[in-house]
């Protein structure tokens, strides 16, 4: 696959993903057993663990089915 047909794939996949990012938030994706928040006055950091794992895992599945 060329660079400019795999960047092309990639945008699709980030804009599919900005879409449906609030539906997921309604499901509790992002906000997980696991997830670290260290928040202060005026900062905020969020270390989603546990969602990473999650979707590395149905991720990996997804294309592990796709390859058989």
């Amino acid at each position: 696959m060329d660079v400019g047909r795999f960047l092309i794939v990639a945008g699709v996949v980030l804009a599919i993903i900005g879409f449906a990012w609030p539906f997921l938030e309604r499901i509790g994706l992002g906000r997980l057993p696991g997830d670290i928040v260290l928040g202060r006055e005026g900062f905020r950091l969020y270390i989603p663990v546990t969602t990473c794992l999650l979707v590395s895992a149905v991720l990996t599945l997804g294309f592990w089915l796709f390859r058989k």
